[in-house]
């Protein structure tokens, strides 16, 4: 069999009805990404297992229905998974608008206010392909310290993808949150990997979000994230989200320190550079707290 005719068997036996047609479409290096159209005529998009750890579907659907029980960003609709695959909504695809980044500046306003229990929780997940530890905790920097950098610093250093120096200047930097995170906020439900190809620009005019890391954390993280390689009418976005629920004064100089994290994920996995980047913003963060 094919790889197309051993996809569309998966979708039929998960959904229960026929694939009249099958086409690949880019996607990353964790799943394989095909486009379905089903025998009543929905388009639905399937992703199937390449590198994928078990449970990563499970997760990722749960994430999925969670932020879309928010009521805010748009969302696609699953319309089934298991641990081989997970068919969802297709979204097509069309260009970046003013208008839309304004919209969804508000509607992921909205997503965030829906909130969280805590910080962290209910399970641990996955940022691309490394684990995202949740165990709950009780205050932000707790969980960003215990949860978020620390495990990554040692990741990295176990990996050879950061020297002794460089993790003590990071570890140095995370002592300091409580005089770096700014006001205290209650948790807010995050999309958790809100990087910009992790947004749709609909056709309808909507952003959708796919391949969320949900949990419980700091807005200012999904925001961070989105700035960290760039979005399509950012500053739009942003000053749309800011009108809608505004930002606790000083949210721009901590920037940065929501970046920390995802830096340290791209140096656990990728190395290179992002090392040095991480280190590079625990410095600044070193020098800021003592100046």
């Amino acid at each position: 069999m094919t790889r197309m005719s051993v996809t569309a068997a998966l979708a039929e036996n998960l959904l229960g009805t026929g694939v009249v047609s099958t086409a690949s479409i880019a996607g990353g290096d964790i799943c394989m990404s095909t486009r379905l159209r089903l025998t009543d005529g929905t388009n639905a998009l399937i992703k199937t297992r390449a590198n994928a750890p078990a449970g990563f579907f499970a997760t990722e659907a749960a994430g999925l229905e969670r932020l879309r029980a928010a009521g805010g960003a748009p969302v696609p609709e699953v319309f089934g998974y298991d641990d081989e695959c997970l068919v969802m909504e297709w979204i097509e695809p069309g260009k970046p608008q003013v208008e839309s980044a304004e919209e969804f500046g508000r509607a992921l306003a909205k997503t965030h206010s829906a909130g969280a229990d805590t910080f962290g929780g209910p399970d641990d997940g996955f940022v691309g392909l490394a684990p995202l530890p949740n165990k709950p905790t009780q205050t932000w920097e707790e969980f960003y310290a215990i949860r978020r950098i620390l495990p990554y610093v040692k990741a990295a250093q176990d990996r050879g993808h950061l020297t002794g120096e460089q993790a003590n200047i990071i570890e140095n930097a995370i002592r300091k949150l409580p005089e770096l995170s700014g006001p205290a906020e209650a948790p807010a439900l995050l999309h958790g990997d809100l990087w910009s190809g992790n947004l749709v620009w609909g056709v309808d005019g909507q952003v959708w979000l796919i391949d969320p890391a949900v949990h419980g954390g700091h807005r200012e993280t999904d925001l961070a994230m989105l700035a960290l390689f760039g979005a399509p009418h950012l500053e739009r976005i942003i000053d749309a989200y800011n009108e809608a629920t505004p930002l606790a004064d000083g949210w721009r100089e901590r920037v940065s320190l929501h970046q920390l994290h995802p830096l340290l994920v791209h140096t656990v996995l990728f190395g290179g550079a992002y090392g040095a980047r991480a280190t590079a913003v625990a410095q600044n963060l070193n020098s800021h707290s003592d100046s």
